[in-house]
């Protein structure tokens, strides 16, 4: 691994502003931001008279908690492009959700929005050691996702060679980093690992490739896995947050000289914590609901948006501006088995601290009569003896049963026993229950 540490000189001004320089801005913005969607978004508008609250009535920060929240459910109420402020024909581009329930959440962007997105994407990468000339090899997907174009625009904007590989193809990948050598890859943290997988199938060392960075999002990972990537790949492996709704990836990312939780990049996108239950605004250091207003987009500004991501904030280190943690799960994707609340974060950080398996898992969760029961697939490592799949089956559910308070089946599985999916997301939880 490489310390990339940016001097001084190499950061935006907004990077190491102060905390007053910061805020001013930020309330400048949001006061413009809100008005934008008062005034262009009917949404919005009915939203804010339903409240009582009218974009004046923003006089310090802190009073945007008196503005309403709006949900995916808004934007899915509202398909195609009713959430959209400015007119079609200044819309330079549209993403959307994989839409896995219901209708896809659409995304649009003006080309003041791109540039924008290409900036903090650039910012990102920056701090997570890259430089100009530096070639980036890219495996998020392409499309209607935001994850490949989104890193994209911002590898090139700093200055880097890309490869747009995309995802799936897993040996092509490896094939293209051995003859290419990149020293940066953009990816999926679960995909990071299928790579990984496909250079030792082939015979070779991950850790003796080219990589030096690895800038990892678009699924929860835990600290455990971290230190299993940069292990077996020899790389910086930083964290990279972002979601469409907001913009895409690189509303907040590490930065290589801590890896400390990613910076939210404030000038752009303003943070709350919430209380899922009630609504109420935390203060900084509780976990809760990450929240988010945009201070700056055009085509779709959001005021307020429930991520439903568990985190918390946390102060400033290497920048000037707030950090986030680790996502520990979801408000929306929670477990809740025989009265237990289960985050497949918690099952994963216990799976990771036995050598002996793969931290590739799947949940699976099904209904015996009017009770919840969860099957734990976890892979054995090539090296790990059958023999041994039992015994290590019964210690991972004690485990679970001391650390989570559930009881679990463990079922341990050869290795490469769990399907890889081409999308590079891992499906983590696959629930069988009744839907009614």
């Amino acid at each position: 691994m490489v310390q990339r540490t940016p001097a001084p000189s190499d950061l935006e001004p907004i990077e190491r502003a102060s905390r007053d320089e910061l805020q001013a801005l930020q309330l400048q913005r949001m006061q413009w931001s809100l008005k934008h969607a008062y005034d262009n978004v009917p949404h919005y508008r009915a939203a804010f008279d339903a409240a009582g609250v009218h974009p004046d009535d923003l006089c310090t920060l802190s009073d945007i908690a008196k503005f309403p929240f709006t949900s995916k459910k808004d934007l899915r109420d509202n398909y195609p492009f009713g959430l959209f402020a400015v007119p079609r024909e200044r819309v330079a581009r549209v993403h959307a959700s994989s839409g896995t329930t219901g209708k896809p959440t659409v995304v649009g962007y003006t080309q003041n929005d791109i540039d924008t997105w290409a900036n903090v994407v650039a910012r990102s990468i920056r701090a997570a050691g890259g430089r100009r000339g530096d070639m980036v090899h890219i495996s998020y997907g392409y499309g209607l996702f935001t994850g490949g174009l989104g890193a994209h625009y911002g590898a090139e904007r700093l200055g880097c060679t890309v490869v747009p590989m995309s995802g799936g193809q897993t040996e092509k990948q490896v094939q293209l980093i051995q003859d290419f050598k990149p020293s940066i890859i953009m990816v999926t943290p679960s995909y990071m690992l299928n790579i990984i997988e496909e250079f030792q199938r082939q015979g070779l060392d991950a850790a003796a490739s080219s990589l030096k960075v690895g800038i990892f999002g678009a699924e929860p990972w835990t600290d455990a896995m971290r230190a299993e990537i940069q292990q077996r790949a020899g790389i910086d492996a930083v964290d990279i947050y972002g979601l469409s709704e907001v913009m895409g990836p690189g509303v907040a990312s590490e930065c290589i000289e801590s890896k400390d939780g990613p910076v939210i990049w404030e000038d752009h996108f303003y943070p709350e914590i919430i209380d899922p239950e009630t609504g109420d605004v935390l203060p900084d250091g509780e976990e809760g609901e990450l929240v988010f207003t945009s201070l700056s987009k055009e085509a779709l500004p959001i005021i307020r948006y429930r991520t439903r991501d568990l985190t918390r904030l946390l102060p400033p280190t290497s920048r000037s501006m707030r950090r986030i943690g680790k996502i520990t799960g979801r408000s929306d994707d929670m477990l809740i088995i025989r009265g237990v609340n289960v985050f497949p974060t918690q099952i994963e950080e216990l799976i990771c601290k036995m050598p002996q398996l793969s931290p590739q898992y799947q949940l699976v969760v099904t209904r015996d009569g009017h009770l919840d029961k969860l099957e734990v697939l976890a892979e054995l490592r090539p090296d790990t003896p059958a023999s041994d799949a039992a015994a290590l089956g019964r210690e991972l559910e004690q485990r679970i049963k001391t650390n989570v308070g559930v009881s679990t089946r463990v079922t341990p599985l050869p290795p490469n026993g769990i399907e890889r999916t081409l999308t590079g997301k891992a499906r983590r939880v696959v629930d069988k229950r009744p839907k009614h």
